[in-house]
């Protein structure tokens, strides 16, 4: 596709109805975005649940003297594919990143619709970053859903905008709570009779963005250090050795079947050392990761020691060269968001975006590699493998196609993505022991 061509559709999209750029959309897709990112064939429904996870060990009031428990209350936003003839559209409150000021979101999704009858569907859970919230990687949320997968987003409680307190409970509950959604996704007295009947909860994936990306590494299998669980400004009383590689309840954790693939995007903690080699080793899930190559929050370096020390899985490594730590996964920033500090504080606009990189090109690219990746692993669609063999660095692919559309025999450009569109990003991919 020539960039004439390109721009002959984003006319056309803009005469016929593109979304307003005056909401705060979560559903855009670019003209320019790979082949996968598109909205599936179903309508999407959207609920929230609450969900109380008993008997947590209450990490904000441990002492030397009382190590306290208390019922864990979380938040869902539950998206999936709905009725036929559901009419798309519902509109999301909640607040920016400062934890006070109220945003809207306008989404593809339908409040409350009835879910579709006759099919079941993978889940995927979804988990924010320190602090967040469910809304953050909403735009997955609603994408995945249309493609038919059962898609809930925590809130995670001690880690949200509203709530944001001691790096320690997020340290300790993050893969608990990723676990114990999972679980209630199988109970239909928790989830809805309708949701149930279309929810395959023993056939699940989590994708998690920072530390949300450390909850899915250890839910994935990978135990972390002594030296992490030791550092004073972590959890207390060393209560993050419940996820010590080699424990005992670590494996109970772990070692959960329903749990077929993992995406981490931005993942924390391999800069603390929060794990080593071993216990990377340790991942025994099909493993993408997503990250920006000059990340100074999870630290690029870091994040691509992760992906040489994952040996007991195949997994890959999608780069954006240039951006940060907010590559793939933050929506774009919502407009109550855009005020200028006057004094280079950026704040809340950088909690989102990135100086490179447009957020929603970014946020396509990860939902066609997501689209791939999950379909391929929790659907066996075979046929998606392709869009997972690719020359490494997309800078050096060449388009070259005839004029009914075939390839030449020497095209190597990314699948998915149109002529001059893969600049910018590398994909690498290692197999189990290599």
């Amino acid at each position: 596709m020539t960039h004439s061509t390109l721009a002959a559709i984003a006319v056309v999209a803009t005469v016929f109805g593109t979304p307003s750029m005056s909401e705060n959309r979560i559903d855009i897709i670019r003209p320019d975005a790979p082949s996968l990112s598109a909205h599936g064939d179903f309508a999407v429904g959207v609920r929230t649940l609450s969900f109380t996870a008993p008997d947590r060990i209450d990490i904000l009031n441990v002492t030397d003297d009382v190590t306290p428990t208390y019922d864990r209350p979380l938040t869902v936003e539950l998206w999936y594919p709905a009725a036929e003839g559901t009419q798309a559209g519902t509109t999301y409150d909640t607040l920016i990143r400062d934890g006070v000021t109220a945003t809207q979101l306008v989404g593809m999704a339908s409040r409350d619709a009835p879910a579709l009858e006759g099919s079941t569907f993978p889940v995927v859970i979804i988990s924010h970053g320190y602090p967040g919230n469910r809304m953050l990687m909403s735009h997955l949320g609603e994408n995945l859903a249309s493609k038919g997968y059962v898609t809930v987003s925590i809130d995670h409680t001690d880690s949200t905008y509203a709530d944001q307190a001691a790096f320690g409970s997020t340290l300790v509950n993050r893969p608990l709570d990723q676990r114990f959604v999972l679980d209630q996704m199988g109970d239909a007295a928790v989830i809805g009779e309708d949701i149930a009947a279309i929810t395959e909860a023993d056939n699940a994936a989590v994708i998690g963005y920072s530390m949300g990306g450390y909850g899915a590494l250890i839910y994935s299998g990978a135990g972390v250090t002594q030296t992490s669980v030791d550092y004073p400004w972590g959890a207390p009383k060393g209560l993050l050795g419940t996820h010590l590689a080699g424990s005992d309840s670590h494996a109970t954790l772990s070692d959960d079947p329903r749990l077929k693939a993992a995406i981490a995007i931005g993942p924390w903690g391999r800069n603390l050392n929060f794990w080593d080699a071993d216990g990377m080793s340790g991942i025994s899930r099909p493993l993408m990761l997503m990250a920006g190559s000059v990340d100074d929050v999870s630290v690029y370096d870091a994040m691509r020691a992760m992906f040489d020390e994952a040996t007991g899985t195949d997994r890959h490594l999608l780069t954006f060269i240039h951006a940060n730590h907010n590559a793939a996964a933050p929506m774009a920033a919502p407009k109550e968001a855009w005020r200028a500090q006057g004094n280079g504080d950026l704040s809340p606009y950088d909690h989102y975006a990135d100086a490179v990189w447009d957020n929603v090109r970014m946020n396509n690219v990860a939902q066609h590699f997501a689209t791939a990746f999950l379909d391929l692993h929790l659907k066996a669609d075979a046929d998606k493998a392709v869009y997972l063999d690719l020359i490494p660095n997309a800078d050096d692919g060449v388009f070259s196609r005839n004029e009914d559309g075939t390839d030449k025999e020497d095209h190597t450009y990314w699948t998915g993505f149109w002529d001059r569109t893969a600049k910018g990003l590398r994909f690498e991919t290692k197999t189990k022991d290599q």
